[in-house]
């Protein structure tokens, strides 16, 4: 059966061209006026709290009242149980999240720039120079998200590449007794080590899913390639005749 091999072969080359380009950024983006803005944080409404999570309790100080609107561009789950975050008795970050909003997050040339998270920190990289004179590194912010809630933990496992998404809490340092203390930015303005903010979630919304063709042809290819493979083994077997 010429046409399944085809069928097993075409599939899996445009399954592998569809991984490559998951997290490409549409070129006809429609952002939330809200990314026009950047983050508003005013003066903290509550007092230092405590959170528990897997058994370890956690002083959380807010020092502002925060809402985040912004394109994700990249992400890292931490489960707590990998290298630093195990030395540090850290199981209350849950993800560190990389976003853009203004302009930046309006550029038809974000598909020029790479972007990754590190452990703590996220990454900026692109030999294009009109993609870089176009892009505002104070219109991006990497964000340690922390929260003892089973629901928001669970809900922010949804979040991909593109999504655009609102994150309101609490500006916040937090510390555990048997571990470390992070703090948090405060500002906008700051680049390098502890420019980073440390967010308390109370509340997480995706505000628009990304739309992406080769995410969509991913599953399309996969579904297509499942069925070539299968047809391959429940075909009965013919011998070749000499």
């Amino acid at each position: 059966m010429k046409a399944n091999n085809l069928l097993i072969i075409s599939s899996a080359l445009l399954l592998l061209l569809c991984w490559w380009n998951r997290n490409h950024l549409p070129a006809d983006m429609r952002l939330v006026p809200e990314l026009a803005s950047e983050p508003r944080q005013t003066r903290a409404s509550k007092t230092g709290f405590e959170a528990s999570f897997k058994g370890v309790d956690y002083a959380i100080t807010p020092q502002y009242d925060y809402e985040l609107y912004g394109l994700v561009v990249s992400f890292r789950h931490h489960d707590g149980n990998s290298r630093m975050h195990r030395q540090s008795n850290d199981h209350l970050n849950m993800l560190d999240v990389c976003v853009l909003w203004g302009d930046t997050a309006a550029s038809p040339l974000l598909n020029e720039i790479t972007f990754w998270n590190g452990i703590f920190t996220c990454n900026v990289q692109t030999r294009d120079q009109a993609a870089w004179d176009a892009f505002d590194i104070y219109e991006l912010s990497n964000n340690h998200l922390i929260s003892d809630d089973p629901r928001l933990r669970e809900k922010l496992r949804d979040i991909r590449i593109g999504d655009q998404i609102r994150v309101r809490g609490y500006l916040a340092s937090y510390a555990s007794a048997n571990g470390g203390t992070r703090g948090t930015s405060t500002t906008r303005l700051d680049t390098g080590d502890g420019a980073c903010e440390t967010i308390y979630v109370q509340e997480f919304d995706i505000v628009r899913k990304a739309s992406n063709f080769w995410r969509s042809g991913m599953y399309v290819s996969l579904l297509m390639l499942l069925a070539g493979l299968l047809i391959h083994f429940i075909r009965p077997y013919r011998p070749h005749k000499n």
